[in-house]
């Protein structure tokens, strides 16, 4: 069973995995097996209508063919820091923020206050993620999840008209999916497994990540269901940038805080649960003469700061 594990290359070969099984999987959106090695048990056994013990035993093995689960030492993790890929938001000082720009196998969540910029920068870095990577792009596709209604691709014609690309080139590379409820968001992500085998997926962005759940959950009696459902979306986003390098880029709503007297009077919705599982957080607001100011409020290893940007007719610049 162990050398079968071992071997295994499709969800098939896997010990425990008939073709029922495997279809079932498939529909749910475990297309390989390294997407089934980074799942919990209980949902594998929803997914494929199977007890836990015998989910948990095809993790296991998924584990094994896919070689992950082990400690790895430190030389060994920063030799795999080197397939990281950064895109860039056109804006050389809010690149600098972050590290050199949106970084893959992260999510990177911007918020602010209406206006501030923040589904403008989405619509900058779909067209971005398209460039190949010798200009700081992904060279590759982008996935879209338009909760508000706010994807236009007149914008895109805009921004790459500017960048001297083809408007219609790059629109077939940006494929853009309404999310009507949070039930409805949560499914298109698992989805986007499903067509990352029919292009090279490198970008994926939610706008917004939190208003379906803060309209459908409200009131103090549903937080604890809104938060789990949130929590499961977050890790299922970057289970997505892991497995396949991609960068997850979401926008998210702020709350006004009463309690907070000095500093900024806001916070982004979703408290602790989009917090800690949001790897670089960029909190956006307007300021004079239509320049916006993006602040680096989290990182694992960069320092706060902030950037002056320019978002206008023709996309982000330096501000």
């Amino acid at each position: 069973m162990a050398d079968k594990a071992k071997k295994a290359k499709e969800i098939e070969d896997l010990p425990g995995v008939g073709e029922s099984i495997a279809e079932k999987l498939k529909e749910a959106g475990y297309q390989d097996i390294m997407s089934l090695a980074v799942a919990s048990p209980k949902d594998v056994s929803d997914a494929a209508e199977i007890g836990e013990n015998v989910a948990a035993k095809i993790i296991i093995a998924a584990r094994k063919a896919a070689d992950i689960g082990n400690f790895e030492s430190g030389d060994v993790l920063l030799e795999k820091r080197k397939e990281i890929k950064k895109l860039t938001t056109l804006s050389k000082t809010l690149d600098e923020l972050l590290g050199g720009g949106i970084e893959t196998s992260a999510i990177t969540e911007f918020f602010g206050e209406f206006a501030s910029g923040k589904t403008q920068i989405m619509h900058q870095l779909a067209v971005n993620a398209t460039l190949p990577l010798e200009k700081g792009g992904l060279d590759g596709h982008v996935l879209f999840i338009d909760t508000e209604n706010t994807f236009r691709p007149e914008r895109i014609v805009q921004m790459s008209k500017h960048l001297e690309l083809d408007p219609t080139e790059v629109l077939k590379k940006i494929h853009v999916a309404r999310a009507y409820n949070s039930s409805h968001q949560i499914l298109l992500v698992e989805k986007a497994y499903e067509l990352t085998d029919k292009f090279p997926v490198k970008l994926l962005i939610v706008d917004s990540l939190t208003a379906h759940f803060r309209a459908e959950y409200a009131g103090r009696g549903t937080l604890a269901e809104r938060q789990q459902l949130l929590n499961k979306h977050m890790h299922d986003l970057l289970r997505f940038g892991d497995i396949y390098n991609a960068a997850i880029a979401v926008t998210n709503q702020v709350a006004a805080r009463p309690d907070v007297f000095f500093g900024d009077p806001t916070t982004s919705v979703g408290g602790n649960i989009v917090g800690h599982a949001s790897t670089y957080r960029v909190y956006l607001r307007k300021s004079k003469g239509g320049k916006r100011i993006a602040r680096l409020i989290d990182s694992p290893h960069l320092p706060e700061g902030e950037a002056v940007i320019i978002v206008s007719q023709d996309g982000v610049a330096d501000g």
